[in-house]
């Protein structure tokens, strides 16, 4: 933690901030105002997915370099946002440019194996220590093969995820990603509930729910459905409500638990894969599950996806017990992508640079939070980090429910009103590229600690 000593912030003050800020926001974005005014007319809620929709509005982009973008109206950002964590190589990176025209000028689609899908399995194999690989396009894809394939090499149904986190959109894992607390059930026993409506009950009801970092809660759970769990789910860190760090232990205890009552262990990496460690959160804890899903990051901005695991699990695929397929999987342009920005950039320079950039962003915002005396705290892994708005570190969802969502906003609109782009809404969680500066990430420092200067005035 950045000080032991805090003291509350002011909700008024908060309130006069973010209304300062949403006008300043407004302002300067008129023609991303009209686009989305036009939008709406074609697009529900003018926007191609529902995240991109965010308070006040949403920023229509124009274009991408290195560690920046720009928006429709001239705004210059570094980009902290990284579309979510996919542009670890930053943008339009020459060697990413240089591979798909290349690839491009040979051709951008088969519906065939190309040689790079040989190429980007191994290396991935080499990372996460998985021996069989298949490609998707999505994570969603991933975790909805990963899902799949455990069903069918344990023949069982039932599913056990963590409370609030997300594992794409498919109707089996869309439980409990942000349950309303009226809805969550207690906190020992939370309850399964849909994301939204569209979902059949009957699905929600083969998805059981326990809080993060609590295996008595796991244990209760296969002990209420003896023989019936066919995997457990988790994000090793949680990345759906800021960053919430496993316990020291924890992943090993559901490990052991999991393979004790006859079931598989999903590591869900689209977030954490090739961001905080070459390889992973697997590699970075020490944790090596049955399946892996990552998607995001290892594409270098193309769509991708992978779905990774044991001989024996994956044999399922071999057999044809299992259907996994996809027009768009292992596409050449992906590969090519992929494979130049597993072999050829996130490289050991590169999670050296991660680790430099993410000394700076902690000193400086815990200098920041200390001088100022504010119930926050910071958590840097490599590329990914983020501000939590509490004092206390989070645990689980029930914890995070706890942090006053005004200040993260306010965060956001300070970043945006002064040239950082970050990810809307209340995780308030970075991702850093290669292509970052130090001063790029100065420039956060420089506009939290203003913020945080405002906050105490």
């Amino acid at each position: 933690m950045a000080t032991t000593k805090t003291r509350e912030v002011p909700t008024g003050r908060v309130s006069d901030l973010i209304a300062a800020e949403e006008d300043r926001f407004r302002q300067a974005r008129p023609r991303s105002h009209q686009l989305w005014t036009e939008a709406r007319e074609a697009l529900p809620r003018g926007v191609p997915s529902s995240f991109q929709d965010a308070a006040p509005q949403p920023i229509f982009m124009d274009r991408g370099k290195g560690s920046r973008v720009w928006d429709v109206d001239g705004n210059e950002y570094v980009d902290f946002h990284n579309g979510f964590g996919v542009m670890v190589v930053g943008h339009a990176h020459p060697k990413i440019v240089e591979a798909v025209r290349r690839r491009i000028e040979l051709g951008s689609h088969f519906a065939q194996p190309v040689e790079d899908d040989i190429v980007v399995a191994r290396e991935l194999a080499r990372r996460f220590g998985q021996p069989r690989w298949r490609f998707t396009n999505s994570g969603t894809e991933s975790t909805l093969d990963a899902v799949r394939i455990a069903r069918g090499f344990t023949g069982r149904d039932r599913l056990i995820k963590i409370e609030a986190s997300y594992h794409g959109h498919h109707d089996a894992l869309m439980v409990s990603v942000e349950p309303p607390p009226d809805r969550m059930g207690p906190p020992d026993q939370p309850a399964s509930f849909p994301q939204s409506e569209g979902i059949p009950r009957a699905v929600v009801e083969l998805t059981t729910v326990v809080p993060f970092n609590d295996v008595p809660a796991l244990e209760r759970a296969f002990a209420a459905h003896p023989g019936e769990v066919a995997a457990v789910i988790v994000e090793p860190a949680m990345m759906n409500v800021g960053i919430v760090l496993p316990d020291t232990g924890y992943l090993d205890k559901i490990k052991d638990l999991v393979h004790k009552h006859g079931a598989l262990l999903i590591f869900d990496e689209v977030k954490t894969g090739v961001t905080i460690a070459p390889g992973g959160a697997t590699e970075r804890f020490h944790v090596a599950p049955d399946l892996v899903a990552l998607a995001k990051a290892i594409g270098g901005g193309l769509p991708c996806g992978a779905v990774g695991g044991r001989d024996d699990v994956m044999g399922v695929i071999e057999e044809k017990r299992v259907a996994q397929m996809g027009t768009f999987n292992g596409n050449p342009l992906t590969m090519a992508a992929s494979k130049t920005t597993l072999l050829e950039i996130l490289d050991a320079k590169a999670y050296a640079h991660f680790d430099a950039l993410a000394e700076t962003l902690q000193g400086g915002l815990d200098e920041a939070i200390g001088h100022h005396e504010l119930p926050f705290h910071v958590i840097t892994l490599a590329a990914r980090g983020g501000v939590t708005y509490r004092a206390q570190r989070v645990r689980n969802y029930r914890d995070y429910l706890e942090i006053d969502k005004t200040l993260s906003y306010l965060s956001w609109l300070y970043q945006s009103n002064r040239g950082v782009l970050m990810a809307p809404g209340a995780e308030e969680n970075w991702t850093l590229s290669v292509q970052h500066s130090v001063d790029d990430v100065q420039r956060y420092v420089d506009n939290f600690t203003e913020m945080a200067r405002d906050l105490r005035q």
